[in-house]
């Protein structure tokens, strides 16, 4: 899916179902650039592996920890519930699989869930840490990183 089609059918709704406060460039910057790095927003199945949805969420990793987490519970319970979803993690470990909205809500509400504030542009480290921070990837592919976050940051000139 070409970026455009990301932020107008996925990020953006997505981002319009949270707080306002969580709606910001660096946030659009990061879910771009963690969905380029995790599918290229083109595999909505982990290739051999367990991860859903575009951001690749793992059942019992970034899905119950969304859920479960005292930060984002509420929020989340909101989000299903205007979505039409029960607030189970089989429910939405199912659902991110093929609806990009309720995905891009649950990874940025990931995000949310780090102590630090989000990475600006240039921030090329800080960003790749909280990426691995919250993502915890089992095999991380540091040497694409950068040129999707420039992609990403790109949008806004």
């Amino acid at each position: 899916m070409k970026i455009s089609d990301v932020l107008q059918v996925a990020i953006y709704p997505g981002l319009a179902l949270l707080p306002k406060q969580m709606n910001s460039p660096a946030a659009i910057a990061m879910l771009l650039t963690i969905g380029l790095q995790e599918s290229r927003f083109t595999y909505r199945r982990q290739v051999g592996g367990p991860a859903r949805g575009f951001y690749q969420f793992e059942k019992m990793g970034g899905v119950a920890g969304v859920l479960q987490h005292y930060q984002t519970s509420i929020i989340i319970n909101g989000v299903l519930d205007r979505l039409q979803y029960d607030r189970s993690v089989s429910t939405s470990y199912s659902a991110i699989e093929h609806n990009d909205v309720l995905a891009t809500a649950f990874a940025r509400l990931l995000l949310w869930t780090l102590p630090d504030t989000l990475p600006q542009k240039d921030e090329y480290e800080r960003s790749w840490e909280q990426y691995i921070e919250a993502w915890r990837p089992g095999k991380p592919h540091r040497q694409t990183w950068n040129e999707f976050y420039r992609q990403a940051w790109g949008i806004f000139e």
